[in-house]
C-alpha cells in the first residue's frame, strides 16, 4: 500500500485503461496530460493502430490532442493484455448493455475481470468505471479477481467510480466533471481516491462500492424518469393542439422549482435508455417492484412508434401512403454535434420505416457509414445532401438536430419535414411543410 501511495504522490503511477472507447480515451487523454503513464488495452487491433499514430478514434477528441500524448510518452495501446503486470492501476471502461430480456449483460465486466486476474499482482488497483447495478464490485468482479490467489482490500485494492462523460457538452469535461469514488475497503477508498485526483479536479468520496454503484443509477434514472414525462405531455399537448416546445421554454423562466428536460424522438446514448433497467433488475431480488422506473421505460421506449406514427399520419393528409414512400432521416447520432450511434433512436426509426414498406435513406455528417452492432446491421451510407436530393424525398423526418444543419435551406427544398427534435422552430417561411412528432 505504501508503495503505491508512493508512486501515486511522485506520479509514477503507471495508469492502464481497459476499454479505449467514449469513456476510456477521454480518461486516458487527463491522466496523460497530468504527466502521468497510461498503458490503454483494447481488443480492436485497428483501433490500437490509429491511436498509437497519433490518431483519434471519437469526434469530441481531436487528433492534435492523441498526436500529442503519443509524442510526450505518456500515452501507448496495446491488444496485449499479458502488459496489465506493469500497470500500477487498471481502470475499466467497458459496455454494460442490456440482454434481449432487458437484464444486466455482464460479459465484457466478467470477461475483463478474469483477464486482469490472470496477470493480477500485490499492490494494483482495479476499478470499474462501467455504468452497473449496486453490488457488481463486490459481488461479481472481487470473486473473479480473488480466484488469482491474491485478497482485495490486503493484496490487491479495489474501487467503484462512475463515468460521467457527456460527449460534446462544451461546458464540462472529464477534468471537471466531480468523480465519485467507493471503494471495498477504507483503504481501497483512498488510493483510488489518491490515483483519480491526480487527473481530475474534484472527488467526492462516499461509504462503499455500492454507494457509488448506486450514485450513477440515481442520476440516470432522474433523467430517464423526467424525459418520460414530458415524451407523454408531447403526445397530450399534441392531441390539444398546444405545442410542448413552447410550454417548456415558457416553463423554464420560473426560477426555482422547476428544471427543463426535451422530448424526443426516443432515448439514446450508452446511459439513460439502459441503466435504469439494471435497478429494476437488482431490486427485483429484494422483492421490491419499480414501477415508476418501468413506466419511464416503457414511455421511452415506445417513442420511436409514435414518430413513425405522425409521419405515417404527415403522409396520408398529403394523399400518400408510407408503404412506398422515400424518407430521409436526418441524423444517426444519438444527440447532436456527435458521431455516437450507441442506443440512438435513429437506428429504430429506421427499422420501423422500413418493416413499413418505406425507402430509407439516412444522412449525418459525423457517420459517414453504419457498422454492425449488437442489435443493428443496417449496412448504410450517409447520402449527401443537395437542393435536387431533398426535393426527391417524400418525407425529411429530423431525428437529430446537428448544428451543421441548414434547416431553412432543408424546410425550402424538402416536401415534407417531420421534426421531432424543434430544429426547425426558428425556421419562418415553409411552416406549412413542419410537422412536430
Amino acid at each position: 500500500m505504501n508503495n503505491l501511495e508512493k508512486k501515486i504522490a511522485e506520479k509514477k503511477a503507471v495508469v492502464g485503461i481497459l476499454g479505449l472507447g467514449y469513456v476510456g480515451l477521454p480518461l486516458a487523454r487527463e491522466f496523460a496530460s497530468a504527466g502521468i503513464k497510461v498503458l490503454g488495452f483494447d481488443i480492436d487491433q485497428s483501433k490500437v493502430d490509429l491511436l498509437n499514430k497519433g490518431r483519434s478514434i471519437i469526434k469530441n477528441i481531436p487528433h492534435q490532442v492523441v498526436s500529442k500524448m503519443v509524442k510526450s510518452g505518456h500515452f501507448s495501446a496495446t491488444t496485449s493484455m499479458s502488459r496489465m503486470k506493469s500497470a500500477d492501476a487498471v481502470l475499466i471502461c467497458v459496455p454494460t448493455p442490456l440482454t434481449e430480456n432487458r437484464e444486466p449483460d455482464m460479459q465484457y465486466v466478467e470477461k475483463s475481470c478474469r483477464t486482469i486476474a490472470k496477470y493480477l499482482r500485490k499492490g494494483q488497483l482495479v476499478s470499474l468505471e462501467s455504468t452497473t447495478y449496486p453490488g457488481t464490485t463486490r459481488e461479481l468482479m472481487k470473486p473473479i479477481l480473488e480466484a488469482s490467489g491474491l485478497k482485495a482490500g490486503r493484496d490487491f485494492y479495489l474501487a467503484y467510480s462512475p463515468e460521467r462523460e457527456d460527449p460534446g457538452n462544451k461546458h464540462f469535461s472529464t477534468h471537471t466533471i466531480p468523480k465519485v469514488v467507493g471503494g471495498l475497503t477504507p483503504t481501497c477508498r483512498r488510493l483510488a481516491t489518491q490515483l483519480y485526483a491526480q487527473a481530475i479536479r474534484t472527488m467526492v468520496p462516499v461509504s462503499s462500492v455500492e454507494a457509488a454503484e448506486a450514485t450513477k443509477i440515481l442520476e440516470n434514472v432522474y433523467r430517464c424518469i423526467n424525459i418520460a414525462m414530458v415524451n407523454e405531455l408531447k403526445q397530450v399537448f399534441d392531441r390539444m393542439g398546444i405545442d410542448v416546445w413552447e410550454v417548456i421554454r415558457a416553463a423554464s423562466t420560473k426560477p426555482f422549482g422547476y428544471h427543463p428536460f426535451y422530448p424526443g424522438p426516443g432515448l439514446g446514448g450508452h446511459c439513460i435508455p439502459i441503466d435504469p433497467f439494471y435497478l429494476t433488475w437488482k431490486a427485483r431480488q429484494y422483492g421490491m417492484p419499480t414501477r415508476f422506473i418501468e413506466l419511464a421505460g416503457e414511455i421511452n421506449t415506445d417513442m420511436p412508434h409514435y414518430v413513425v406514427s405522425r409521419v405515417m399520419e404527415a403522409l396520408n393528409e398529403r394523399r400518400k401512403s408510407l408503404k412506398g414512400s422515400r424518407v430521409l432521416v436526418l441524423g444517426l447520432a444519438y444527440k447532436p454535434d456527435i458521431d455516437d450511434v450507441r442506443e440512438s433512436p435513429s437506428l429504430e426509426l429506421i427499422e420501423l420505416l422500413k418493416e413499413r414498406g418505406a425507402k430509407v435513406d439516412y444522412n449525418d455528417p459525423y457517420i459517414p457509414r453504419t457498422h454492425k452492432m449488437r442489435e443493428y446491421d443496417l449496412k448504410m451510407s450517409s447520402k449527401p445532401l443537395s437542393t435536387a436530393m431533398l426535393k426527391g424525398y417524400d418525407c425529411v423526418l429530423i431525428s437529430t438536430n446537428h448544428s451543421e444543419y441548414d434547416y431553412p435551406w432543408i424546410v425550402r427544398h424538402a416536401k415534407l419535414v417531420v421534426d421531432s427534435r424543434n430544429a426547425t422552430a426558428a425556421v419562418k417561411s415553409g411552416r406549412g411543410k413542419i410537422v412536430k412528432a
